[in-house]
């Protein structure tokens, strides 16, 4: 008698001493064991042998699923097919598969490649295949992946206005490809077929796209009212800051609170989160300050500043402040970079002296015998020159027009 769900429910009311089994034709039988674990074997010949396999337990696989499997497993075997050995061999297609996709051989990659390389960078270069490259090749063999398909993943990247990041990420397909070729996991690199001038835009060597210095008010004010259109009041206040500071957009994101001490208003950035790998001070001011206390009460049981919303022990990403520009419409003509260069167009035009600005920009100029970098230089002046350029922005943001930031 075919089985159904009462009798099934019926006959296995009660754990059993031993294994009992209910048939349901043709080999597929319900196994009830003493556990009271209940299993879907079916049991076949082939090549004159007697096998059995399993479908899997009930009521994971209900007994219409066990049947549809069970048809399937008949029809491998009118094909001459072990139904078994079918099923290891997929298993081992799948891990294969597995074991040698772009994102297992890039993970292997870059844990041998970043031996040497600062925390910033490892995690830089690994933020890019994290982002950009698994979403698109993560699970693909890397044997299959062709030229075309690297192109469009790094061209949808230029889209966004990242050129140099497009080019950057191209250059990490490559060094996986090469590693993948060296240890046999790959017969060849498909990113030499293509250069990246081949295909995309060239880098612009000027200064990072930013508005001028009329437009800097009525961007201030839109990042005010960021909040009241959908976005999130940890971006806003991480643009705000990125404002009153003009850091590094990966210095900002990566900021712990270790590294800020509210009392002394500094924040003290260590060498190897810096682009020139020496340590940094912002001088905070007084409105970085109450942001920072703000930010304390979102984020201030964790280890950074800016934690990633989708993952609190990693930090915002890179794209986060520059997509919320695009949302607040400056796509092309605004990136956190910016901030920067209008800061130096700025404090340059209202006096302040060349050195006091290069050394809060962390910028250096640097040969082969390069002079000792003092981080501490000019801080008393440079923290008034901060306070200054913070009332600045509020003064040009109220709608003042003409500000001298050293009478603000």
């Amino acid at each position: 008698m075919k089985l159904n769900d009462s009798l099934i429910k019926k006959n296995t009311s009660k754990v059993p001493n031993v294994p009992i089994s209910y048939p349901d034709g043709q080999g597929l039988a319900l196994y009830h064991f003493p556990n009271d674990s209940k299993i879907w074997r079916y049991r076949y010949r082939y090549l004159g042998k007697a096998r059995m396999l399993s479908l899997g337990s009930y009521p994971d696989v209900s007994l219409k699923n066990a049947r549809i499997k069970h048809q399937e497993m008949r029809q491998l075997l009118d094909k001459g097919i072990d139904p078994s050995l079918d099923r290891q061999e997929k298993l081992l297609i799948k891990k294969s598969e597995h074991e040698d996709s772009f994102q297992a051989i890039a993970t292997k990659w870059h844990e041998t490649w970043k031996s040497d390389k600062s925390t910033q960078h490892q995690k830089a270069v690994w933020n890019r295949l994290e982002d950009d490259l698994f979403p698109f090749l993560g699970k693909k063999p890397i044997n299959e992946i062709t030229a075309p398909q690297i192109l469009m993943v790094v061209k949808k990247i230029e889209a966004r206005g990242a050129i140099d990041i497009a080019k950057r990420t191209y250059q990490t397909c490559g060094q996986v490809f090469r590693y993948a070729v060296a240890h046999g996991l790959c017969e060849r690199n498909p990113a030499k077929d293509i250069k990246p001038s081949d295909a995309l835009k060239p880098r612009q060597e000027q200064n990072f796209a930013r508005v001028d210095e009329k437009e800097f008010p009525e961007l201030l004010r839109k990042i005010d009212d960021y909040t009241n259109q959908g976005g999130t009041e940890i971006v806003q206040l991480a643009i705000k800051l990125m404002s009153y500071t003009f850091v590094r957009t990966s210095e900002l994101i990566g900021a712990r609170w270790s590294e800020i001490d509210l009392e002394a208003k500094q924040w003290r950035i260590p060498a190897e989160r810096m682009k020139m790998k020496d340590p940094h001070i912002v001088a905070l001011s007084t409105q970085s300050i109450e942001i920072l206390k703000r930010l304390n009460e979102i984020s201030g049981g964790r280890e950074l500043v800016f934690p990633s919303s989708a993952s609190p022990l990693k930090s915002m990403s890179n794209n986060t402040i520059l997509f919320a520009l695009y949302r607040m419409g400056y796509h092309s003509r605004m990136t956190g970079h910016g901030f920067r260069g209008i800061a130096s167009t700025i404090l340059h035009e209202q006096g302040y002296p060349h050195e006091h600005i290069e050394l809060q920009l962390a910028h250096q100029e640097r040969n082969k015998v390069s002079a000792s970098y003092n981080h501490a230089k000019y801080l008393p002046q440079r923290a008034k020159m901060m306070q200054n350029w913070a009332d600045y922005l509020d003064g040009v943001k109220a709608g003042a027009k003409v500000i001298n930031l050293k009478k603000a």
